[in-house]
């Protein structure tokens, strides 16, 4: 990346990709050099897990899984399509507010997902396994290692799994794009003709519920991407009912 490219991109949009990009190599180097987990601290735990501190629901979108490089690919290759468009029109405060508070709703949401999640999967169990992993199962997955009984094994890793990634304020960003710029053509990877911006929001949209409800893809926050959309759903309509924000571009 040279100086020119990196100032054609939008001031706030180019930060977020720095700080991120930042965080996921000092995260790669204390995994790999120093044998130590930045996500234990920063990553997003559900409230009542011992590694749970408020400020997650913040720092939790900066951090990506660090077993491969698609996670956070995609999720800076969509901040850099949509979010430099999007703070354009915004402005840079504006577009900044919007893009914390989406990750911090599609926080929220995960935590409400989970407590339902650990509700149902408690009404299986007998008080003394919920007290042996409430005790102790935060150690144990730290360890790198789970309960052999089922139930306390999927209630231990709900309880004290942990959330990364920015993909819930850039499912934020989509939804924006989309209302914005309804019409503006896109082309898929896999789909050789364009695509209405209005469209693929609404296919991510689908396909987001039904992974989430189905849970047929396990290990992503499908809920916490859908928090991330109607979050932004609400801010957009607000903005438009004030006159703080136009209507459609395109």
């Amino acid at each position: 990346m040279n100086n020119n490219f990196l100032n054609n991109i939008p001031k706030v949009t180019r930060h977020l990709i720095i700080i991120n990009l930042i965080v996921w190599v000092a995260s790669l180097f204390a995994v790999h050099v120093m044998s130590f987990d930045l996500s234990r601290f920063l990553g997003l735990h559900f409230v009542t897990s011992p590694d749970f501190n408020p400020a997650q629901i913040i720092t939790y979108m900066f951090m990506h899984d660090t077993s491969g490089i698609s996670h956070i690919f995609f999720n800076m290759f969509s901040l850099f399509m949509f979010g430099r468009l999007l703070e354009q029109v915004m402005g840079q405060r504006k577009f900044l507010f919007y893009y914390m508070s989406t990750g911090i709703g599609a926080a929220l949401v995960q935590l409400a997902v989970i407590y339902f999640q650990i509700s149902d999967v408690q009404s299986l169990m007998n008080a003394e396994q919920i007290s042996i992993v409430y005790e102790q199962g935060c150690d144990v997955l730290n360890a790198g290692m789970n309960y052999t009984d089922p139930q306390m094994a999927i209630l231990n890793a709900t309880l004290n799994g942990v959330t990364v990634g920015a993909s819930g304020a850039i499912f934020g960003i989509l939804l924006a794009f989309g209302m914005i710029f309804p019409n503006l053509p896109l082309y898929l990877f896999f789909i050789p003709v364009p695509i209405k911006a209005k469209y693929m929001v609404i296919g991510y949209g689908l396909i987001e519920l039904l992974f989430g409800v189905s849970g047929a893809v396990s290990g992503v926050a499908h809920f916490a991407h859908l928090g991330g959309m109607i979050f932004g759903l609400f801010m957009i309509l607000y903005w438009r009912k004030k006159g703080a924000i136009g209507g459609r571009y395109y």
